[in-house]
């Protein structure tokens, strides 16, 4: 089964990765453990000014890249990665756009095709592609099989904002995605029957990823409050019980595995709205469900879940 982002990127991925969101940094190193786990073997991480790091998608990211330097360089002497040269770097959520989109018609030419998907990208990302780094993945047809298209753009200027950063530290990303994708990795490699849901706070709302046959089946970020989170969750989970119940090549699918990271909601609310809607009994999973060995209860799997698993398309 092709992994979620193998056609988005480079083919070479390191053990290494780094994660950037409002007001944390982080820095991990992976090795491979026994069967399907694997191992921290270095991580750091580091609580950094929110004026330092400002995601938007539509903005100037880094107020003082000098500085913003100064921290990685920091973060990673304190692993033992500093002389590490070749990166994964998970952005901030709200530095990037990420869109699901389906071709209403299967008859379309190429070029037909090719067109459709500009007018949809430019729509949905609110930009016109010569300003975007946009990633494109055609992924499974749907239940009416119909072709669908992960697309992930950010802005070329901000992309080259955080290149820059890297650059001036010697250090090179060859692979950068947004933090929902890396933390997604853990329940694409540890793939189980039944669909599996993400939910990834962030200050500004929060994105969730349902998967399906290692594919994203629904994907939604959405900007609220923490005090709105719990309305709009419930909103999307909805949206996914009736598309389920009302598609018969869906109807016996259900949800099986739960990962909450983030702000917004806690780890038990979010399993509580999750088994109040479907009628599940879900516990969100920990490192142990996915395999990561953490060398400490210091280290939570919620501050290295994003980079930790970009590392893990090293194995």
């Amino acid at each position: 089964m092709p992994n979620l982002i193998s056609k988005l990127i480079d083919p070479w991925y390191p053990s290494i990765a780094i994660g950037l969101e409002k007001g944390v940094a982080s820095v991990v190193h992976l090795e491979k453990g026994k069967g399907n786990s694997c191992l921290v073997k270095r991580a750091a991480t580091f609580a950094i000014d929110e004026s330092l790091l400002r995601p938007g998608f539509d903005s100037r990211n880094i107020e003082n890249p000098a500085q913003l330097a100064g921290v990685l360089r920091e973060l990673a002497a304190s692993a033992g990665l500093l002389k590490q040269k070749r990166w994964s770097l998970s952005l901030p959520e709200a530095t990037t756009r990420t869109l699901l989109l389906t071709m209403e018609s299967p008859s379309q030419s190429n070029a037909e095709t090719q067109d459709v998907l500009r007018w949809k990208m430019e729509r949905g990302f609110g930009a016109a592609l010569e300003e975007l780094s946009v990633s494109r993945e055609k992924l499974e047809k749907d239940s009416q099989g119909r072709d669908r298209y992960l697309t992930i753009a950010t802005r070329k200027d901000v992309l080259a904002e955080y290149e820059g950063v890297l650059a001036s530290l010697g250090w090179r990303a060859g692979l950068i995605v947004p933090r929902h994708l890396g933390e997604s990795q853990w329940l694409v490699r540890n793939g189980a029957a039944g669909d599996s849901l993400l939910f990834s706070g962030s200050p500004t709302g929060f994105t969730a990823v349902i998967l399906r046959n290692r594919h994203p089946l629904i994907m939604r970020t959405v900007s609220c409050s923490d005090q709105e989170c719990e309305d709009e969750f419930y909103r999307l989970l909805l949206f996914y019980r009736d598309r389920r119940s009302g598609d018969s090549a869906e109807a016996g699918s259900s949800l099986t595995r739960l990962m909450v990271v983030g702000d917004g909601l806690s780890r038990s609310r979010a399993g509580e709205i999750v088994n109040e809607t479907t009628g599940g009994n879900l516990t969100p999973i920990d490192a142990e469900d996915v395999g990561l060995l953490l060398p400490s209860r210091e280290l939570s799997f919620e501050a290295i879940a994003a980079p930790a698993g970009l590392a893990t398309l090293s194995f």
